[in-house]
């Protein structure tokens, strides 16, 4: 299991390094016990915030009401629960869009 998963009694809880403002969408390497995702939107009005859950939620082929952010509303380090899922499934998919 990696360090950016964990189980959670509603699903798997995924912690993020979120970088705002990039060149384009993507979901990169591991940093630490977090996963560093880039999104074009800037941080302002919840708009990264969004565009993170956009992503996941393409990435995951999952409905977009399955991920909520949990923790970090205005910070780059987020916690979002990821609903209905395996987390062998969601690891897959993340580690696999190398």
């Amino acid at each position: 299991m990696t360090a950016f998963l964990h189980p959670h009694a509603d699903g798997v809880a995924l912690s993020v390094r979120l970088q705002p403002r990039a060149s384009k969408n993507q979901i990169d390497e591991p940093v630490g016990s977090e996963l560093k995702i880039r999104v074009t939107a800037p941080p302002v009005d919840a708009a990264a915030n969004q565009a993170l859950l956009r992503l996941l939620s393409d990435v995951l082929d999952c409905p977009r009401h399955s991920i909520e952010l949990l923790r970090g509303q205005t910070s780059r380090h987020k916690v979002i629960l990821i609903r209905g899922l395996p987390l062998a499934f969601v690891e897959e998919k993340l580690l696999g869009r190398k």
